[in-house]
């Protein structure tokens, strides 16, 4: 992989787990997730009448990438309340790394190298050693394992679709566009049901979830851009390092622990970004 576009997916890495931080503190996850789809929609609008539309063998692709997003939403919800954050978020993007670059060998025809395949699990390694580092004597609900795995396989699903949807037709930003002005399904549901809870909000609360939504919009849209030049299983992994971000920024911003463990997991994912970055 070429240093240009390593950075451009770390770069979104970190704004992704930016965004994750920024709201954090929110106590209505619902609402602020509405309004994060509400900064995607709301720029994509913007540029739309700027850009031609995608073309038509990309619709599918946009159509069921927002129906897998659906997807995602209810199984991310379920598994947190079936199981603790400390498990489901490792396990979900921790497991989706190796489930893309699966499912880019069949789907996508990209068979990658014996390094690549060494980096994408050591990414994935480093990311599950987060699930309970302390714990790991004890097994974790097996309800809340499931929904993990189940989410993970969604965002496997949706990065697949969105990898090869992106690059028909040489219409990358159309197609980046439509794919979050599609998200106002998502936005209207969440906002237009929890319109008292909406109106409740603080206008600081307000705006750090639009910002959010901006930020994420951005991340997001860099790694789809990425996939349009690297092979889409090395760039999933690369952009699920965004776990890894997140957990230092716990740790050096919120003071949150245990320390050891989340800089052994940070060190085995550079390893495994070193491995790709050779490739």
């Amino acid at each position: 992989m070429t240093a240009p576009v390593l950075a451009i997916v770390l770069s979104a890495a970190f704004l992704h787990s930016l965004w994750n931080a920024l709201v954090k503190g929110s106590a209505d996850r619902a609402v602020i997730l509405g309004l994060i789809s509400l900064g995607h929609v709301v720029p994509a609008v913007i540029l739309a009448f700027w850009l031609p539309l995608p073309p038509p063998e990309a619709w599918p692709y946009l159509i069921a990438s927002t129906v897998i997003h659906w997807g995602y939403y209810y199984l991310l919800n379920l598994a947190y309340r079936l199981g603790d954050l400390s498990v489901v978020y490792p396990m979900a993007r921790g497991a989706a790394p190796l489930l893309v670059a699966l499912g880019a060998q069949v789907w996508a025809n990209e068979h990658l190298s014996v390094w690549a395949w060494a980096g994408i699990c050591t990414i994935s390694a480093g990311i599950f050693l987060l699930a309970r580092p302390s714990r790991f004597g004890a097994p974790p609900p097996l309800p809340g394992l499931l929904a993990g795995l189940a989410t993970a396989l969604s965002v496997a699903a949706y990065s697949i679709v969105d990898g090869i949807g992106v690059r028909i037709g040489d219409a990358t930003l159309s197609y980046i566009c439509w794919l979050f002005i599609l998200e106002i399904t998502v936005a209207g549901y969440l906002l237009f049901t929890r319109r008292a809870r909406v109106a409740a909000l603080t206008r600081k609360t307000l705006l750090l979830g639009f910002c959010g939504g901006l930020t994420s919009g951005g991340a997001y849209a860099l790694a789809l851009y990425a996939k349009t030049l690297a092979p889409i299983g090395m760039v999933s992994a690369l952009r699920e390092t965004s776990v890894i971000f997140a957990a230092l920024i716990g740790v050096f911003w919120f003071g949150e622990g245990p320390r050891g463990p989340r800089i052994t997991s940070a060190l085995i994912v550079a390893a495994g970004i070193a491995i790709i970055a050779t490739n």
